[in-house]
């Protein structure tokens, strides 16, 4: 009868054991391919932070960190069941001379054989049946550590698409300074071209074609320096997205800068965006975790001050000469131990006070992220508003710039202006025009910069 109730008990565990086994395989590493760019000519933002989060190796990694925390789970879940060993042994015994002497063979009775071959089987089984609620605090730590591992991920992903759009938008500006001095060196060449035909009919004078020369070189050295800062922030750009090489293909473009919408001008209200931030920013949530496994390790701290009650079974087999094992070879043993530690030198309750003050520092940890974050969202609004009114600043000094300088290209044209005037008059539209694109794309980034302290990210990019 106790051999078959064992029995049963090594096919129980053995059955727990392939089933866990089965359920590490459902979940298998997360796939990331390469990214076709043969369907990209035109690359705006959505579509980079789509790359940035299929393709950055920091996001890879987050997600491996996730699934280590997923298998630590199931770590702890396996205390819940019984263990099950399979043992085997040989020895060959050789008995000293002295020994045999002492057995001279008498007739009838066989003599002892020396050396001598032992062969052992065994099966053990061990089952901690209570020990303080340890087991379930420790499920609950494991899981609330998973959690943390999968806000952790979220926020990597919240932050890398925050780099994105910063980097995106310092490339993009890049491009609309290169197109404003493409712009103005159109206008000198143009004028260095009326110059000489005046020179030619003898309206004109050869100083007025030096003059427009020289600003045509000085806007050929401005677009050296405005193309180097593009290809630059498009190197930075391509390391993002985990290009290899950090290169974009060559015939790869971005999308223009757009004017701005009524809606980025509208003003954003702080009160209502950090509620918002506090419910949904990823590292307040991954603190939050963080204090809930804490105030978890408390109870598996507390756990070796309650007695344990273990529960063991084993089958044991020994036979000599060959392993022709029989049943008669075999006993077995059912044994229920229980044990109460009495004394540690203060070990445990000294554990258990260490779990208790790094569930409070947890705690003040989280209120100070709270704070900081509540201060970057005011921080981000007001950054916003500044932007929005320097950019009808700016769009409205560059409208009146273009106007006074199209004014004094016709006096200078009709003889009426000096050449001096529209000389300033060109390099003052080339500033404001600078200064619009900057203004535009700082609102621009103001307003993702909001979104990422709120913890927002883009519907088009969230999944």
């Amino acid at each position: 009868m106790r051999k078959m109730l064992f029995t049963i008990w090594v096919l129980i565990s053995i059955l727990f054991g392939l089933g866990g086994a089965f359920a590490s395989e459902r979940n298998p590493p997360a796939y990331s391919g390469t990214f076709d760019w043969q369907t990209v000519r035109v690359l705006d933002l959505d579509t980079s932070q789509r790359i940035a989060l299929a393709e950055n190796p920091s996001i890879a990694a987050a997600q491996d960190r996730v699934r280590q925390a997923m298998q630590r789970v199931k770590q702890a879940q396996s205390a819940y069941w019984p263990t099950l060993d399979a043992t085997a042994s040989y020895s060959r015994v050789s008995l000293p001379q002295s020994s045999l002497l002492r057995f001279q063979p008498i007739p009838g009775i066989p003599g002892i054989d020396d050396p001598e071959d032992y062969f052992n089987l065994g099966l053990q089984s061990n089952w901690l049946l209570f020990r303080g609620l340890a087991r379930k605090y420790a499920n609950a730590s494991a899981r609330a550590a998973e959690r943390g591992s999968q806000e952790a991920e979220r926020d990597a992903r919240r932050l890398l698409v925050a780099s994105v759009a910063n980097s995106f938008y310092r490339a993009q500006l890049a491009r609309e300074e290169t197109a404003i001095v493409e712009a103005s060196e159109d206008f000198n060449r143009r004028q260095a071209e009326d110059a000489k035909a005046r020179q030619r009919v003898g309206t004109g004078s050869l100083s007025d074609v030096l003059n427009f020369e020289v600003q045509v070189n000085a806007a050929k050295s401005d677009l050296i320096n405005a193309k180097r800062s593009y290809e630059v922030a498009m190197f930075g750009l391509a390391a993002l997205l985990g290009i290899p090489e950090s290169c974009f293909p060559s015939e790869l473009e971005l999308v223009r800068l757009e004017r701005e919408t009524s809606e980025e001008l509208v003003p954003p209200a702080p009160e209502e965006l950090i509620p918002y931030a506090k419910a949904h920013r990823a590292d307040i949530l991954q603190a939050e975790q963080t204090v809930e496994r804490a105030r978890q390790d408390i109870g598996v701290a507390r756990a070796p001050l309650f007695p344990a009650l273990n529960f063991y079974a084993s089958l044991d087999g020994e036979r000599l000469g060959d392993t022709s094992f029989e049943g008669d070879d075999f006993g077995d043993t059912l044994a229920l131990s229980f044990s109460y530690n009495l004394f540690s030198g203060g070990l445990d309750a000294a554990r258990y006070r260490e779990a208790k003050a790094r569930r409070d520092e947890e705690k003040k940890n989280l209120a100070n992220l709270t704070n900081n974050v509540v201060s970057e969202v005011r921080t981000a609004t007001a950054r916003v508003a500044a932007a929005q009114q320097e950019l009808l600043l700016q769009r409205s000094n560059a409208a009146l710039v273009q106007q006074n300088r199209d004014l004094v290209e016709k006096e200078y044209a009709a003889g009426q202006g000096s050449l001096v005037r529209l000389n300033e008059a060109q390099r003052d539209l080339v500033t404001a025009q600078a200064r619009l694109a900057l203004a535009l794309v700082s609102l621009r980034l103001a307003w993702h910069n909001l979104r990422t302290s709120t913890g927002e990210i883009p519907v088009s990019v969230a999944d």
